[in-house]
């Protein structure tokens, strides 16, 4: 078992990479071990494009002259039961199959209903030893995103604000405020790179008029999303540029405008963020960032429609102003950026 778990480790970390590039699909690693050294490794690069398990073989076959017979004695160790359905590629669980690899260490089931348990029963169908569940917590905590969107059918939520040393989230006077520092700001540009999509209300739009995108990091700018009931909001905004897919939830319209995509939802009084979710579930998208304000936190968090929280506290006070959003969480980490400190939560 520890060797099992120490290349299931890697699996990790390979898969890990894909991280803002591979969505809606899982992130997954894999490594082919032979005689206790590993010949190839992979991971899932792009959405579209080859899945771990066929980097995986096709870098072993780039690197041993005689891979084809190596194979044949390995253990490959994959992050997420193998594919057996035909989708944007064909099945992984017919590779290894085809390679007469003789053993697959599992780290967890994919939920997906189209795979699950069927890669696996594939496999042992055709005579291979499947070894499933090592590391199997770790396996799911890096695809949170994927298996909540099988799951629950809506993306995975997070939610980001700062607060001041005295617990408040902005002035009351309608003003822009920074409470956070540089370092704090290029850190949320990288999240947002890894994630499918921001969503802000009417008044952080109108307020801060931000770009919601990584100006200050790395990757693919997120679809951006903004309640704007009424459609108040001016279109001189960067969040109506047309630079991304933008999502806009009122109670007036169903349209599109180059990539400016107005949803009308039924019922604006209730359910709200239920109803803005199972739409961006339905536009699959797979993981959603809540930047603000104030006010649309505080929505999603009383639904009880959030799954993990960044909070920046900054080293300001307001003594007066908006106060900062509340929730009950459990609280996995806390680290210092810049002179701010930052709380990682997790919804119990």
């Amino acid at each position: 078992m520890p060797h099992h778990e120490k290349y299931m480790q890697r699996c990790l970390d390979l898969a890990i990479l894909g991280a803002g590039k591979v969505s809606p699909n899982p992130m997954v690693g894999a490594v082919i071990v032979h005689n206790n050294r590993i010949i190839g490794e992979g991971y899932h690069q792009q959405y579209g494009q080859a899945h771990a398990e066929v980097n995986a073989v096709n870098d072993a076959l780039t690197n041993s002259n005689n891979a084809g017979d190596l194979l044949q004695e390995s253990t490959i160790y994959v992050s997420l039961e193998p594919c057996a359905h035909y989708g944007k590629t064909p099945p992984c669980a017919d590779l290894i199959i085809k390679h007469s690899i003789p053993h697959v260490v599992v780290g967890c089931r994919d939920p997906f209903p189209q795979v699950d348990g069927k890669g696996i029963e594939k496999l042992q169908a055709a005579g291979i030893e499947v070894t499933l569940g090592v590391l199997e917590d770790e396996c799911r905590f890096i695809n949170r995103r994927f298996f909540t969107k099988v799951q629950q059918h809506r993306p995975y939520v997070i939610l980001k604000w700062a607060e001041t040393q005295d617990g408040f989230f902005a002035p009351d006077d309608s003003r822009q405020f920074w409470i956070t520092g540089t370092e704090s700001r290029k850190l949320v540009h990288q999240w947002r790179g890894e994630e499918d999509a921001i969503l802000v209300g009417k008044n952080t739009a109108a307020i801060d008029n931000p770009q919601l995108n990584v100006r200050f990091g790395t990757g693919r700018s997120p679809k951006r999303v903004v309640i704007d009931r009424k459609l108040e909001l001016n279109h001189e905004l960067y969040i109506f540029d047309q630079s991304v897919e933008t999502l806009v939830f009122n109670e007036i319209k169903t349209d599109i405008d180059g990539k400016i995509k107005y949803i009308a939802l039924e019922d604006f009084d209730r359910y709200v963020p239920h109803y803005i979710l199972y739409q961006l579930y339905l536009q699959d998208i797979q993981s959603l960032i809540i930047e603000g304000g104030a006010y649309t936190l505080n929505a999603f968090i009383e639904a009880g429609l959030w799954d993990e929280a960044r909070v920046f506290t900054g080293a300001i006070s307001l003594n007066s102003g908006i106060n900062a959003p509340k929730i009950n969480g459990i609280i996995a980490d806390e680290i210092l950026s810049g002179t701010d400190r930052l709380q990682i939560i997790y919804k119990k």
